[in-house]
């Protein structure tokens, strides 16, 4: 019986592989539009129509699509090219940010009927969304348009669209994996089944005999160099402790041996086939047990490394004191003291770690060089690291990002790129690596479990007397971004509060546990969770309003933050937002009535927190930037941060068509590729507007004027009478189109382009709040949010719209970490979450509307006023919540996630404990 499908009105005859999936069938055919996101039909990424019904192809047989109809996101759209209605609507209401899970949702939400519109939360529980927070896609779905029309001239402060929306709603945006390399060859990882161990041998012999396998590499193949994994502009920010294949394994997950393979099957078989012998060694998981005497050392290396005590596990610290604690202490009215912990939380992007690596000709030297695609924040770091480990020259290696499909600091890593380059030179043919999504789990990094003691001392009236922190951050096995978080974590949540006595303790300890690394608010929401839940608890002791409290204790504008580790000196409060942050909670607290909503007989509390960020990270962060007029008279931006739903790409058009006087669509962007611009440092620390988009601002104004002192000579026009329009210049009585303007240069020698750079100093602050009223239910600890009002302080508001997404989306992923997300390890070390229906995401259902204000803030230092706000967002929910909590419940949880179980034993305890007399 012959087999037949028809995939988008178009037939295909090619019997499927024994086992296949119709994901990778219709991937393999050309439909880039299905995503691969999970494997197991937990994400909905990978959403088609077979005769009309969504299924998620990853469980579905392709076998079983014989002679039946798929439709992919690709062909959803009307004939004769029109876009189908919803995805109009989703261009309409920004309904996507990275748009990584917008196809799957697109062919879940077209085949919806009317009463499955109507409940929302149950018809799209299969599909999963990291970034949004699912309120953009819900008004999508429900025809509400946001979106703004182009105005030449005047796009800044409009919610204009992304430039990639109509690519991303039709299936033809270009992700990592989104390409036909020829003649490629598939990686697989062996990785360590031992928390730690010496590798005795490794007998690769029966792999190499597996059909389709091309090599295995070991520790004996790759250079003894040592490196970090985490991407900085400063590389001596993070220890050099790891190998590209080690023959000591520290964590159960650590990558141990790489097979290449004509096929991923053939890979994934030589894995199973090689022997290792192992030495099993001591291991320690608990950062405080590491510290202590006679634990196994993890990294016995020298000060090379730039580890600060490698004999007791410690990757770095920090100790310093402002005045005299003791005797803030003393003369405090109220001293309270409490230990905070924090859990891993996995990135979750939907689209995983990897990178294709193949060969081009290099157009201006005409020499080969090697191309890394990957799914990076960081391409340009990325490629001095690749250089500097296999001692290649700049111009023979040239990195791409395409779309990203989510990061939140997760990809500010080289996992996959340094292994994989290494086959690529080795065999000469292109290698591609791509993470499964347990490997994301096991493999990758998370966020730093923090565990925070806290002591605050007030005076009767509430006026602090001294602030006290011991941080404790565990690294895991490794120190990439170790000691930079726990810096950044001790900073800006301590110095928003004024005190004359401070004092910090700050560790990041290596355990065998899987590594942690860069993730959105970089430490600063772990120790956030603890001051904020501090200063409610004291407010309480004292009597005092908890607003109140912080009232008379946040730092003013134009106040230094003031910190016991000194102040940095580039860091300028440049506008000041914390007071209508503030504001924001004092209003929803007087019109709040959301309490009626809440349950008979359940319990009901409210609470806020406040949180500050510098905009940009310390340490240095640089963007070059280049724009150009071109032939037709459109303009041309160059501009090397990455897109992964962070809006930057749509604010860097905002930006040069202001100074252009031009409208958005006129304008391309080419970006996160290391051949447009001289250096990015990436897209990270909340950088892609206030450090790339001071970049590419200087190089629009510069432009700019460019363009007007030529075409004054050019047209023998006084220069202050000449404008910029959108299409043209217009002079004294007449106007002379850009297309001739370009011509006339281009005829005389003269390129009408600019160059724009910053250094990404002095930073800005920038503030946010969050306020939660909530109902628990105290039979079974089940908790609702009834309102969720969340303050932000991003100065002038490039594009309200998108902000606001980022708003969104951060307080939906910081709820996640606030109440289920946990990445669990066994006594071994080994991750027993690797999996989303093993490890709890955000779902449609569990995030409500957050109300978001901004602050009428304009900053003098970043971009057009503007200030940063992907990070921030995140940072003062779970101490918000925690607030909420207790209030409703009377009980101060301490350690986060607030699971239903645990909240309910904590009431069950609270209602058997025996009344105070």
């Amino acid at each position: 019986m012959s087999f037949s499908v028809r995939v988008n009105g178009e037939d295909f005859e090619a019997e499927p592989r024994a086992g296949q999936c119709l994901r990778t069938y219709l991937r393999e055919r050309g439909w880039f539009g299905v995503k691969k996101g999970c494997d197991a039909g937990d994400c909905g990424a990978c959403t088609v129509q077979v005769d009309g019904e969504p299924v998620h192809s990853c469980l579905y047989p392709a076998l079983r699509a014989g002679g039946r109809a798929v439709t992919t996101v690709e062909g959803l759209a009307e004939e004769g090219g029109e876009l189908h209605p919803l995805q109009q609507k989703f261009l309409d209401a920004q309904g996507f940010q990275c748009g990584f899970c917008t196809a799957g949702m697109l062919m879940t939400a077209s085949a919806l009927d009317e009463e499955q519109l109507a409940d929302l939360p149950r018809a799209l529980k299969g599909n999963l969304c990291r970034c949004t927070g699912y309120r953009a896609i819900e008004d999508a779905v429900r025809g509400v348009r946001h979106t703004e029309r182009p105005c030449a001239g005047q796009a800044v402060g409009r919610s204009l669209g992304a430039p990639a929306g109509p690519q991303v709603v039709t299936g033809t945006a270009r992700y990592t994996f989104d390409v036909d390399v020829p003649g490629l060859l598939h990686m697989k990882l062996l990785r360590s089944p031992h928390p730690h161990a010496r590798i005795v041998a490794v007998d690769t012999a029966d792999a190499l005999r597996v059909p389709g396998v091309v090599a295995v590499f070991t520790h004996e193949d790759v250079p003894d160099t040592l490196y970090s994994s985490a991407r900085h502009e400063h590389p001596t920010e993070d220890p050099d402790d790891t190998r590209l294949l080690d023959d000591t394994v520290r964590f159960v997950g650590q990558r141990v041996a790489a097979v290449v393979a004509e096929s991923e099957g053939a890979a994934e078989e030589g894995c199973r086939r090689i022997v290792v012998t192992y030495e099993p060694l001591p291991y320690v998981l608990d950062p405080e047990e590491a510290m202590g005497p006679g634990a196994p050392v993890i990294h016995p290396k020298g000060p090379e490394s730039r580890i600060a005590r490698p004999q007791d596990n410690v990757c770095g610290e920090a100790h310093g004191e402002l005045g005299d604690v003791e005797q803030g202490f003393a003369e405090a009215d109220v001293v309270y003291e409490e230990t905070f912990r924090t859990q891993r939380v996995q990135h979750a992007s939907l689209e995983t770690h990897g990178c294709v690596a193949y060969f081009e000709e290099n157009e201006e030297t005409g020499e080969e060089r090697i191309v890394v695609r990957s799914s990076t924040q960081v391409p340009f770091l990325t490629r001095r690291a690749l250089c500097d480990l296999h001692g290649l020259p700049m111009d023979k290696v040239r990195v791409v990002a395409g779309r990203v499909g989510g990061g939140f600091g997760g990809k500010q890593e080289m996992l996959t790129e340094d292994i994989a380059v290494l086959a690529a030179l080795r065999l000469h043919r292109p290698v591609k690596l791509e993470f499964t999504r347990a490997e994301q789990f096991f493999g990758a990094t998370t966020r730093h479990p923090f565990t925070v003691t806290v002591k605050l001392g007030a005076r009767s009236d509430g006026t602090l007397t001294a602030l006290q922190f011991r941080v404790v951050a565990n690294t895991g096995a490794y120190g990439n971004h170790g000691p930079a978080v726990m810096f950044h974590s001790i900073g800006e949540s301590m110095g928003v509060y004024r005190a004359p006595h401070k004092k910090v303790d700050a560790y990041s300890v290596y355990t065998n546990a899987v590594p942690a690394g860069a993730f959105r608010g970089y430490g600063l929401g772990q120790v956030t969770f603890a001051v904020e839940s501090a200063m409610d608890e004291l407010a309480r002791r004292l009597g005092i309003d908890p607003l109140v409290l912080r009232e008379r204790n946040v730092i003013g504008p134009g106040e230094h933050m003031e910190g016991p580790l000194g102040e940095e000196e580039d860091l300028h409060i440049a506008s000041y937002g914390l007071d209508q942050c503030l504001r924001v909670v004092r209003d929803a607290l007087a019109d709040d009535t959301s309490a009626e909503l809440a349950p008979e007989g359940w319990l009901v509390g409210q609470g806020f927190a406040m949180a500050a960020i510098a905009c940009g990270p310390p340490g240095g962060h640089i963007a070059d930037a280049t724009v150009k007029l071109l032939a037709d008279g459109t303009y041309d931006i160059a501009v090397g941060t990455a897109e992964f739903g962070n809006g930057t790409t749509t604010v860097h058009k905002q930006i040069t068509a202001g100074a252009l006087g031009t409208t958005v669509d006129r304008i391309a962007v080419r970006q996160s590729d290391t051949d447009v611009v001289r250096h990015d440092t990436g897209a990270f620390g909340s950088a892609g507007t206030v450090v790339a988009g001071k970049a590419v601002m200087k190089a629009a104004n510069a432009l700019a004027e460019r363009i007007l002192s030529f075409t004054a000579e050019y047209a023998r026009t006084p220069r202050s009478l000449l404008r910029l329009t959108a299409e043209a210049v217009e002079c004294d009585g007449r106007t002379v189109p850009l297309k001739e303007v370009y011509e006339a240069a281009h005829g005389r020698g003269v390129e009408l382009g600019a160059d724009g750079h910053f250094g990404g100093s002095p930073r800005s602050v920038a503030f946010n709040s969050q306020w939660f009223r909530i109902a628990v239910d105290p039979d079974t600890g089940e908790i609702r949010i009834l309102r969720s009002v969340h303050g932000a302080d991003a100065g002038r508001v490039m594009n309200p719209l998108q902000c606001r997404g980022q708003v969104e989306g951060g307080v939906a992923q910081a709820l996640g970490a606030t109440l289920f997300e946990q990445v669990l390890v066994d006594d071994r070390g080994e991750v027993t979450t690797a999996a989303f229906r093993r490890y709890r995401l955000p779902a449609f259902a569990d995030v409500p509307r957050t109300e978001v204000h901004f602050t009428e803030t304009s900053d003098a230092i970043g971009p057009l006023g503007a200030k940063s706000m992907s990070e921030s967002p995140f940072n003062p929910v779970p101490p918000a919540f925690a607030n909420a909590l207790r209030d409703a419940t009377g009980i101060r949880f301490t350690e986060a996630p607030f699971l239903r179980d645990k909240v309910w034993r904590a009431l069950d305890e609270h209602r058997r404990r025996p009344a105070s007399p």
